[in-house]
C-alpha cells in the first residue's frame, strides 16, 4: 500500500524557426507614464500585542467582499493591468508560454481490480482529465473531464479514489480555487454519477472499505454563508458515508470536542481488517496515530500513538503487525514494525535503520519494502526485504525526482514519474521481480533540452550552516555579472525542494535568465532537525539562507543586484517579503505571491491556526517579539527604496487570505520612495494556486515575467 503523507501541509505551484528578440533598456521607462497609486484609506486601528501598541490602518481590506474593497481592488487591478499592457512584448512572453505549454501529460497510473485509472492533458486543457483503461493495451476511455464542470475551467478535481474492485470512483471537486470540497461518486463501468453528494469538506481524501459499500472522510461542520472563505476551521470530524444514503445519515466515527485542532484522516488498510486513523495538529510532520478494528461491530477506537512526539506514517501491516516511516530518534526517517498485540515500545523493531539521507516515502510491493530517500534533494530509490536487507536501487534515468511507487503487497508491477529542471515528466513502469524500468508515457515538448545544464552548488550561510543550490541555465553561461537570475525558495513546513519540470521556468531560461533553487532550513530535504532549525524562534534562519544564496550569486559573478529577481509563493511569499524588508538593496525585483505577510494575526483566518507549529503565535510574548521583528507588513518602513515589486493574490484564496497581500501592497505603496513600481495583480475566481486553470497559469506568469524582464532592463531573445 502507498500511503502518502496525508492531513495537510498548510504550508502544503521553441517557436520553430521563429526568433524573438526582446530588448529592454532603462531608456525605455519613458514610455510607461509616472504611476499614481489608489488613494487606500486609512483607519485608527491599534493593537496591544503584551504592552506594544501596533497600528494596523488597512485593517479594513481584509474584508474581501466590503464595497471599500471590492472598489480598491478594482482600481489596482486597473492600474496593474494598464501598466502591463503598455510593455509591447507582453503577448509575446504569453504567446511563448502558450506554446511551449501545448504538449502532452500524464499522471502516475493506478490499478483496482482490473482496470488503470490515470490522468491526462493533450496540452492546454484547463484541467487535466481521469481516464481509465481495462489494461494497459487497451484503448483508454474518459471517466472524469472536470473541463465540463465549468465554463471558465475554474472547477476541479482535486481528489479521487477507486474502489478495490475497480468499479466505483469517488471524487472530489472545488470551485474557484477554494479549499471547500464535494465529493460524489461515478460508476466507472457506465461513467455516470450516483445519487451521493458529501459537503462542506477540506483537507481530507477518501477511502474505501474493502467490500465497496461505503468510504471514510473527514469534514467540518457547515459554515457561515458570506464568510466560509475567511473563518477559521476547527472541530474537524470523521464519518464513514454508505453509499445510496443521503449525508445526514453518514455515521460518525470520530471527534474531539476537547480539542477543536484535531484533525483525522481515516485509511482502510489493504486486507480491509483495520481502519487507521492519523490524527494532526496544525502543519507540524508530528501526528498520533488510531486505529479501529472493522472486522468487529461497533468496535472503540484505539489510541496506539497518542504522545505527539514524532511522525508515525503507516505503510501497510502483515496481520497485527503495522509497519510504519517515523523520525522519532532518527530525525532522517527509519522504518519500524509495532505489534499491536504487544504495543509497549520495548517490543518496537526497528527493520531499516537511520541511513545518511532522508527517507522520503515508503510502500510495500512485491513482498518488498520500496524506500525513496532525498539525497542532497534528489531522489534514490532502495529495494529492502521484509526483514530490512538491502537488495538494489531503482536504476533511475538520471538525477532528479521520482515519485509514485504505488500499489499493493503482491503486486509485480509499479508506476512512477521523473521530472528534472530540463526533463518533462515522464512516467515509468517498473517490473519489480526484474528490477526494471521502462517508458510508459513520455511528452514531446518544444525546446532544446541539450542548450541547458543543471549543476548543484553549496553555500554557508550566516551562522555557517551548509545549504545546497540548484542553478539551471544555458551552457557556457559567462560569468560576469550580467546575468538576469530569478532566485525561487521555500523554506517551510517540512516541505522539500526538489528538481521539477516547469514551462514557466523553461520560458524564463529562453530568456537568457538563470534559475536558481537553494534548499533553505524549514524543509524537509535533510530531516526533521533541518525542518526545525527553520521555525519559530528560528525562522531568521530561512531569510538569512536566502539572503545568502543571493549574496553567493552576486560574489561569484552569477548577477549583480539590479539583475537578480526573487519569488516565492504562500510559506515563499512571508520569505521574499521578509527579504525585501530586510534587504531592499539585493535585488533589482520581487515577486511575493499569495504570501503570509501580517505575522501578528494570521492564525485568525480559515487554517491559518494550524501554522502555529511552525512559526508560533502572537499571543505568546516571547514569540510575538519574533514575528513582529519579521513581519514583512510590520517591517515596511515609509521613505525607504523598494525594489520593483508585483505581489499575486487571488480572490478566491481561503488559505492564506488576500488580506494579507492587499494589506502590504498598500503600505509598501504607500512607503515607496523610489522610482520603481508596486503594483498588486488580483485574480479573480481562483484560490491559492491548487486547481488553478491552465489559461490563469499562462497568464499569471506571463505577467510576471513581462514585469521581471521590463525591471531588470533585460535583452531577451526566444527561440
Amino acid at each position: 500500500m502507498h500511503v502518502a503523507r496525508v492531513g495537510m501541509l498548510i504550508a502544503i505551484f521553441a517557436l520553430c524557426g521563429f526568433v524573438l528578440a526582446l530588448t529592454l533598456l532603462a531608456k525605455d521607462e519613458g514610455s510607461i507614464p509616472h504611476l499614481s497609486y489608489p488613494v487606500a484609506k486609512t483607519v485608527d486601528q491599534v493593537d496591544d500585542y503584551h504592552g506594544v501598541k501596533v497600528a494596523d490602518p488597512y485593517r479594513w481590506l481584509e474584508d474581501t467582499d466590503s464595497v471599500d474593497t471590492r472598489e480598491w481592488i478594482e482600481a489596482e487591478n486597473k492600474l496593474t493591468f494598464g501598466y502591463l499592457e503598455q510593455i509591447p512584448y507582453r503577448k509575446s512572453i504569453h504567446d511563448r508560454l502558450t506554446k511551449l505549454w501545448n504538449y502532452e501529460r500524464f499522471g502516475v497510473p493506478e490499478k483496482q481490480g482490473d482496470r488503470y485509472f490515470y490522468q491526462h492533458n493533450t496540452g492546454l486543457q484547463n484541467q487535466s482529465v481521469l481516464y481509465v483503461a481495462e489494461s494497459l493495451t487497451a484503448e483508454p476511455r474518459v471517466l472524469l473531464d472536470p473541463n465540463t464542470l465549468s465554463t471558465d475551467g475554474t472547477v476541479a478535481l482535486v481528489g479521487h479514489t477507486v474502489s478495490e474492485d475497480g468499479k466505483l470512483l469517488a471524487y472530489g471537486t472545488s470551485a474557484s480555487g477554494s479549499d471547500w470540497m464535494e465529493w460524489r461518486v461515478r460508476d466507472v463501468g457506465t461513467g455516470k454519477d450516483l445519487p451521493d453528494l458529501i459537503k462542506w469538506v477540506k483537507f481530507s481524501g477518501a477511502s474505501w472499505t474493502k467490500d465497496g459499500k461505503g468510504f471514510f472522510y473527514s469534514r467540518y461542520d457547515e459554515p457561515k454563508q458570506g464568510t466560509m472563505l475567511r473563518d477559521a476551521n476547527y472541530f474537524q470530524k470523521l464519518y464513514f458515508h454508505r453509499l445510496g444514503t443521503p449525508q445526514a445519515e453518514d455515521k460518525l466515527i470520530y471527534e474531539r470536542p476537547d480539542n477543536k485542532e484535531l484533525g483525522f484522516a481515516g485509511q482502510v488498510t489493504d486486507d480491509g481488517h483495520y481502519l487507521m486513523i492519523t490524527v494532526w495538529q496544525g502543519t507540524s510532520p508530528k501526528n498520533r496515530l488510531y486505529y479501529k478494528d472493522l472486522t468487529k461491530p461497533d468496535s472503540e477506537v484505539v489510541k496506539l500513538l497518542d504522545d505527539f512526539d514524532a511522525e508515525y506514517q503507516f505503510i501497510d501491516n502483515d496481520g497485527p503487525v503495522l509497519w510504519m516511516k517515523t523520525d522519532l530518534d532518527a530525525p532522517r526517517g527509519r522504518l519500524i514494525a509495532i505489534d499491536t498485540q504487544h504495543p509497549e515500545r520495548a517490543n518496537w523493531k526497528t527493520i531499516v535503520p537511520e541511513g545518511k539521507d532522508k527517507l522520503n516515502s515508503a510502500n510495500v510491493l512485491n513482498d518488498s519494502f520500496v524506500l525513496a530517500y532525498l539525497k542532497d534533494a534528489q531522489t534514490e530509490v532502495r529495494v529492502y526485504d521484509l526483514s530490512g536487507k538491502f537488495i538494489r536501487n531503482v536504476d533511475l534515468p538520471g538525477i532528479g525526482t521520482a515519485d509514485g511507487f504505488g500499489g499493493k503487497r503482491k503486486d509485480k508491477e509499479t508506476f512512477y514519474a521523473f521530472t528534472s529542471f530540463i526533463v518533462p515528466t515522464s512516467i515509468y513502469r517498473y517490473d519489480l521481480e526484474a528490477g526494471k524500468s521502462a517508458v510508459f508515457r513520455q511528452p514531446k515538448v518544444d525546446f532544446d533540452p541539450n542548450r541547458y545544464e543543471t549543476e548543484q552548488v553549496f553555500y554557508k550561510s550566516k551562522d555557517g550552516t551548509r545549504v545546497p543550490m540548484f542553478l539551471t541555465h544555458k551552457k557556457g553561461l559567462k560569468l560576469d555579472g550580467q546575468n538576469p537570475v530569478l532566485l525561487y525558495a521555500y523554506g517551510g513546513f517540512n516541505i522539500s525542494l526538489t528538481p521539477a519540470f516547469s514551462v514557466a521556468n523553461i520560458v524564463w531560461l529562453e530568456m537568457g535568465g538563470v534559475y536558481a533553487q537553494p534548499n533553505l532550513r524549514g524543509g524537509g530535504e535533510y530531516g526533521e532537525d533541518w525542518h526545525q532549525a527553520g521555525t519559530k524562534l528560528k525562522k531568521q534562519n530561512v531569510f538569512d539562507d536566502f539572503i545568502g544564496a543571493a549574496e553567493w550569486l552576486i560574489t561569484n559573478h552569477y548577477t549583480t543586484p539590479s539583475n537578480l529577481a526573487i519569488r516565492g509563493g504562500s510559506n515563499g511569499g512571508l520569505l521574499v517579503g521578509a527579504c525585501l524588508t530586510q534587504r531592499p538593496d539585493l535585488y533589482g525585483a520581487t515577486l511575493p505571491q499569495v504570501g503570509v505577510m501580517d505575522m501578528l494575526r494570521f492564525h485568525k483566518f480559515t487554517i491559518g491556526w494550524a501554522w502555529t507549529s511552525d512559526y508560533g503565535s502572537s499571543d505568546d510574548p516571547d514569540i510575538f517579539k519574533a514575528l513582529y521583528a519579521y513581519s514583512p507588513l510590520h517591517n515596511l518602513k515609509t521613505g525607504t527604496k523598494y525594489p520593483a515589486t508585483l505581489v499575486t493574490t487571488a480572490d478566491h484564496d481561503d488559505r492564506v487570505v488576500p488580506g494579507h497581500s492587499f494589506k502590504f501592497a498598500a503600505t509598501l505603496q504607500a512607503d515607496q520612495a523610489g522610482s520603481a513600481p508596486v503594483l498588486i495583480r488580483i485574480e479573480t475566481k481562483a484560490g491559492h494556486g491548487a486547481g488553478k486553470p491552465i489559461s490563469k497559469q499562462i497568464e499569471e506568469i506571463g505577467d510576471a515575467w513581462t514585469f521581471v524582464a521590463k525591471n531588470l532592463n533585460m535583452e531577451v531573445a526566444l527561440n
